[in-house]
């Protein structure tokens, strides 16, 4: 399998063309970090009906994902360097919709990625959630309980509020969270501190992979969250470990992401 990793902010993922039939198996073999290639997900480039082209995520445990944030800047940037898609500004099948990323180039270099992320979902059936409002329930875990608010951003996403995101269990509490019998298809955590009303810190533990450096829906969901409970303004900085994502709050009710992708090397498997 010939094949490219790159990266979003540390968000890492394996990018293929070719076709097969099961793609569940060769992410859990090729995510395994140490004893494979290594990586949060595989990504697998495809054409489309419906758009420009085609993009499917499995996660690092075999799981297929509706969308990945950070995934499409770095799928964005490769099918265009490639010449497979030959727009600076394309149309992107996903299980969550159609995607619309903007390349931004710089003297004949992808310097950053723009994404329209549409439109954030906060029907408790759509997300879901099995609470009357997705905003400020309570998750009971471990004897505790997280003050939580979920939000469908293309996947399903859970923010938590903390005084300091260094301070977390996130490998303990992450998971249970992920698993609560709230989230009937699982969620992804977002562990979030406020540090001003124009910037939050965020640390991930996303659903099917674990803790990761970045998630750009993560972010996209923090954006949307802080700003619709009045602790941010429509635009929104997300510090995360490598870096930093920006998000906008559009008048429509739009979410726009723009970052990085980079990247790491091109191979072929054996």
């Amino acid at each position: 399998m010939k094949i490219t990793k790159m990266h979003g902010l540390g968000n890492d993922f394996i990018l293929t063309e070719e076709v097969r039939e099961d793609y569940a198996a060769p992410a859990r073999a090729l995510c395994r970090r140490r004893l494979s290639v290594g990586a949060d997900g595989l990504v697998v480039v495809a054409p489309s009906q419906v758009a420009d082209i085609r993009m499917r995520i499995f996660n690092a445990d075999g799981s297929e994902a509706e969308m990945c944030g950070n995934s499409i800047r770095c799928f964005a940037r490769y099918v265009y360097e490639k010449g497979i898609v030959a727009k600076n500004s394309m149309e992107i099948e996903t299980l969550a919709g159609i995607m619309k990323p903007e390349l931004i180039i710089e003297d004949g270099r992808v310097t950053a990625v723009k994404v329209d992320m549409g439109k954030p979902d906060f029907t408790p059936e759509a997300i879901p959630v099995l609470s009357d409002t997705p905003m400020d329930f309570e998750v009971p875990v471990g004897g505790k309980r997280f003050a939580a608010s979920s939000v469908l951003m293309g996947v399903p996403h859970t923010i938590v509020f903390t005084d300091a995101v260094a301070d977390v269990e996130i490998e303990k509490v992450g998971p249970e969270i992920e698993k609560h019998y709230f989230f009937p298809k699982k969620t992804n955590v977002n562990f979030v501190e406020v540090v001003d009303d124009g910037t939050v810190k965020m640390r991930t533990w996303e659903r099917g992979v674990g803790t990761t450096m970045a998630c750009g829906t993560g972010a996209s969901a923090a954006g949307v969250i802080t700003h619709k409970k009045g602790l941010t303004g429509s635009s929104v900085r997300v510090l995360l470990e490598a870096g930093e994502l920006f998000i906008e709050n559009a008048a429509d009710g739009r979410v726009f992401m723009t970052g990085p992708a980079a990247y790491v090397f091109e191979g072929e498997t054996v």
